[in-house]
């Protein structure tokens, strides 16, 4: 763990300097060095102390770096096409667990011919347009500001049945970091 390197960063970004925290912790000035540099492991109790110098929760302080915030500016997001029609496919999230994308179909595209399944929960938002959606025995229309999820696993098929691009949002959540080639 890198947890030496986190408490430095977080001290500098909130311009707090190591006599101030050892003023309130108590602890000496080199041990905290040695802490910041990752040569000596803290106690659950000091890494408390120190949290509360630096006002973060001791849970934000073991927290592995792919386990922080990840960040995707809207001109980063990549973009990728799916389906049989080739719609466009944008990627909001940086996590594989939880993809949360936005789906453009062009009037009459469709996910597939058929309804296919995969691993995982969707939940689908309607941003733009009307698109009709089906699972099993189950079957609606939905239009902009409906909503509707489903279980991947059971076979599925969404198709654009409006006359302009629908767009939708769909957050798909799986146990692991499986990444299905379809929606």
């Amino acid at each position: 763990m890198d947890i030496g390197s986190s408490i430095r960063a977080i001290r500098k970004r909130k311009h707090i300097t190591i006599a101030q925290i050892c003023e309130e912790t108590g602890l000496s000035q080199g041990f905290l060095s040695q802490v910041e540099t990752n040569k000596t492991s803290p106690s659950i109790s000091t890494l408390e102390s120190i949290a509360r110098a630096l006002k973060v929760p001791l849970a934000y302080l073991l927290l592995q770096k792919e386990d922080r915030m990840k960040i995707v500016r809207k001109g980063e997001r990549r973009i990728t096409s799916s389906g049989s029609e080739q719609f466009k496919v944008e990627h909001l999230s940086a996590t594989d667990k939880v993809r949360i994308v936005i789906v453009e179909l062009s009037p009459g595209a469709s996910t597939g011919m058929e309804p296919h399944a995969h691993e995982g929960e969707e939940v689908h938002v309607v941003i733009k347009g009307s698109i009709y959606a089906e699972q099993g025995e189950d079957a609606a229309e939905f239009h902009e500001g409906d909503s509707f999820s489903w279980n991947a696993c059971i076979p599925h098929l969404v198709r654009n049945i409006g006359e302009e691009t629908a767009v939708v949002l769909i957050s798909v959540y799986t146990e692991t970091d499986y990444q299905p080639d379809r929606l």
